[in-house]
């Protein structure tokens, strides 16, 4: 790994990720690229160029991807990875990691959130502020579980997922790839066909 972090996005969730990399205390120094070219710094912090920039920056920087939106975060960390680019894994130090979990370069994993023992979580992954996955659970690539979702043990989210705010999924469950579950949705049998799934118990609409 670099001594400096490059992170990709300054607004809402590339802040929050700076402010974890600057917990973990591991990086001497941090800047962010934006293609928002109204934003001069932000936390502070220098912007430096553009998104498409990042390319210029793979041999000094370790690089994060730091936007919230699955399917541009794919993209672009797709592409970084191709490029050779260190892309670090950050980890919020008031989160709880339990025993042989694997975590996939990309993924941030914020403040309160509890990843439990032999929980597999993949690349470019966003477990957000205080969600909790239980025992043995499969989170596939670029996956976005957001604040207080709560996973039970044996559950496995496809590639591309994104689960609102408060969305509960139950025990030995499988939720299929670039699904949408609505906020505060309580999902109780397997979700098989791509789609936005609201309500308790979850249902596509």
């Amino acid at each position: 790994m670099k001594t400096k972090l490059l992170i990709i996005g300054a607004s809402g969730h590339g802040k929050v990720v700076a402010d974890i990399a600057l917990k973990m205390n591991r990086w001497q120094s941090i800047a962010f690229l934006d293609d928002n070219l109204d934003i001069k710094t932000s936390m502070g912090i220098e912007v430096i160029g553009k998104s498409s920039d990042a390319f210029k920056y793979v041999r000094e920087y370790d690089i994060f991807v730091g936007i919230g939106n699955n399917t541009i975060r794919e993209k672009i960390q797709r592409k970084l990875e191709a490029e050779g680019a260190t892309i670090p894994i950050v980890i919020d130090p008031n989160a709880a990691i339990g025993t042989e979990v694997k975590l996939g370069l990309g993924t941030v994993i914020m403040p309160g959130s509890v990843i439990n023992c032999c929980t597999t979580v993949g690349r470019g992954c966003i477990i957000n502020t205080g969600a909790t996955i239980d025992h043995d659970n499969l989170i596939e690539d670029y996956v976005h579980i957001s604040p207080g979702v709560h996973l039970a043990g044996t559950v496995k989210i496809g590639q591309g997922s994104w689960l609102g705010i408060g969305s509960v999924i139950s025990n030995n469950l499988n939720i299929t790839s670039r699904c949408m579950i609505a906020a505060g949705a309580v999902v109780v049998k397997d979700i098989t066909e791509t789609g936005t799934y609201i309500g308790v118990p979850a249902r596509r609409v």
